[in-house]
């Protein structure tokens, strides 16, 4: 998920009443809700792809991220924060915050696995890719849940002349009908599964080899669909309040053993999309003395473009030793 819903989550955990367990609580909850996203810093030294959601936010680092954070907080709390008042606040404690980081941690991998992005839960000892195709990865509902719990929390709080467990309810409210949401939007997706499938029969489609159904942005009825039959991936939508499958057909190349396409993934430069792409896609262009070839992801890619995540690739024909025009895999509508 984005970093606001991130941060939402971690001060809506504060407002419910985990803040009043020790200093530092607040600070510590949003930080760690953050904390696994440190790998952000690899769009800034190289190919982000292979970095991101692997190693800060696997099963390592739901252990070894915690105890930073509190050792970090802690040494806040002794070197800065107590220091700074004629009257020391009281301190905070190690084995509160300690639990509060991990719990905040752990809200961080597991958003991101709803979605269809992906995140690798074993890293750094399996590279597996695990996708929840629940949530769109910025979701403008929960946005609106959480902050508005939030605010309505600290409102309480400051009106009231002794603030207590009443204030955090509208919190836990939107805790709560967060999960609801969650859970709701779950179920839409494996329903919309059954219905793809069940058009697929209808038409006389074989089964699909893999096949996703995620989320749209702020449409929870709307759902993306990406199915793989045979040479080609069926790309549209399905709608599930009138149970309406739309797909279109997105040619992708499968001469995955033509020498360019073979040299490209083989490259330092396509090491991060080829782990990542969950439906990858090949368009390869003759040049005067290489080829260029295209990487992408049906996932995110338009049957006429190419995506964000898309690399390029230049093959010297001298390494191939191919001479002669591959098939083309342009995507067609």
């Amino acid at each position: 998920m984005d970093p606001v819903c991130h941060t939402l989550v971690g001060a809506a955990l504060a407002e419910s009443g985990l803040k009043r367990t020790t200093a530092l609580a607040t600070a510590t909850l949003i930080i760690g809700a953050n904390a696994p996203d440190i790998d952000a810093l690899t769009y800034f030294f190289g190919d982000s792809l292979l970095w991101r959601r692997g190693w800060t936010h696997g099963a390592l680092a739901l252990v070894v991220l915690p105890v930073v954070l509190t050792a970090v907080m802690l040494a806040w709390d002794r070197l800065v924060r107590r220091r700074r008042g004629r009257q020391p606040p009281q301190a905070a404690r190690p084995a509160p915050l300690l639990g509060l980081a991990a719990l905040a941690v752990l809200t961080h991998p597991t958003l991101d696995w709803l979605n269809n992005y992906g995140m690798r839960w074993l890293m750094p000892f399996d590279t597996t890719w695990f996708y929840g195709d629940t949530l769109f990865i910025i979701d403008p509902w929960m946005w609106a849940a959480l902050g508005l719990g939030v605010l309505m929390s600290r409102a309480r709080a400051r009106r009231a002349v002794r603030p207590a467990g009443g204030a955090g309810r509208p919190a836990r409210v939107a805790l709560a009908l967060t999960l609801v949401y969650v859970v709701a939007m779950l179920v839409g997706s494996r329903y919309g599964r059954t219905l793809v499938l069940r058009d697929l029969a209808r038409v006389g489609h074989p089964a699909p080899v893999r096949l996703m159904v995620a989320p749209t942005f702020g449409t929870p009825f709307r759902k993306h669909v990406v199915v793989e039959v045979d040479d080609a991936y069926l790309t549209g939508t399905v709608h599930l309040l009138d149970g309406a499958v739309r797909l279109g057909r997105t040619t992708r190349s499968r001469e995955t053993d033509h020498p360019a396409i073979e040299a490209a993934t083989a490259r330092p430069e396509a090491r991060g999309i080829v782990g990542w792409a969950r439906f990858p896609v090949y368009v390869v262009e003759e040049r005067a003395d290489a080829w260029l070839v295209r990487i992408d992801d049906a996932r995110y890619a338009p049957p006429d473009d190419r995506s964000w995540a898309a690399t390029d690739v230049v093959v010297p024909k001298t390494v191939t030793g191919a001479a002669t025009t591959p098939s083309t895999a342009v995507p067609d509508s």
